[in-house]
């Protein structure tokens, strides 16, 4: 393996040794005019399939320029197989929400819209700018697919009985039952890989009809995040780190 650059960019281009990389306006103007790179200089590519490869600046300019790889410096490694629903809140919360989602290994972030959704104007491009940053940020090699809105009753229609669902009921904090046997942190080890999602309410909460219809699915485990009611974006990541610790890759 060669060695691993700094500086991080997500391409969208097959890569391999000699492949070279035509770099859109954006791209050049981040490499060469905010990171101050040219000529010679090394940035690691990914692409979300092919692993992290180092590449070298063979032309520089204001608006273009072209990379050429050198090598693979890290492997391909895919999250595990693991959606995050949830109902979109404010712009800023929404936007954190898809970030941490991305950095802890969601493969797929789908907003769901719920009878008590405030906020269903959702700009899917920006959410998939902002998963590809947390990626280009944390050195992943796999890029979250944040997919349209859907509606929770049709999600729910089409829903794949083998894929799990752990609902996040607010109405169950406080209680004393804690997490059920399944998500004990190193319980089950057979049931690693298998897939499921998370789903996450509103602010305003699911709604009776909304709760009775999720446990009702044979899918779903609910679960209470805790004595306390968590804002919408505080729960995903606490959600997403209790599912990871007992059935995730960590």
């Amino acid at each position: 393996m060669i060695e691993r650059a700094k500086i991080r960019l997500f391409v969208d281009e097959p890569l391999g040794e000699g492949q070279t990389i035509p770099l859109e306006r954006d791209q050049a103007h981040y490499l060469f005019g905010v990171m101050r790179q040219g000529p010679g200089d090394r940035v690691a590519l990914f692409n979300g399939r092919d692993g992290e490869w180092t590449a070298e600046v063979v032309e520089a300019g204001k608006r273009r320029g072209t990379l050429r790889c050198l090598g693979q410096a890290a492997p391909q490694l895919d999250p595990p197989d693991l959606w995050l629903l949830f109902a979109p809140i404010k712009k800023a919360r929404t936007d954190f929400i898809v970030e941490k989602a991305a950095e802890m290994g969601a493969a797929r972030i789908v907003p769901v819209l719920t009878e008590f959704t405030n906020s269903e104007r959702v700009r899917v491009d920006r959410l998939q700018a902002h998963a590809i940053e947390a990626a280009e940020q944390c050195g992943g090699t796999f890029v979250s697919d944040v997919t349209e809105p859907q509606k929770l009753d049709r999600l729910l229609d089409d829903w794949d009985g083998t894929r799990r669902l752990m609902f996040c009921d607010e109405a169950l904090a406080g209680g004393s039952s804690g997490l059920p046997p399944v998500f004990a942190a190193g319980a089950a080890p057979d049931k690693r890989g298998a897939p499921w999602a998370i789903l996450i309410g509103p602010e305003g909460g699911f709604s009776e009809p909304e709760r009775k219809r999720l446990g009702a699915l044979e899918a779903a485990v609910a679960v209470s995040l805790g004595p306390r009611v968590l804002r919408a974006d505080t729960a995903a990541v606490a959600a997403m780190t209790l599912w990871q610790i007992a059935l995730g890759d960590w």
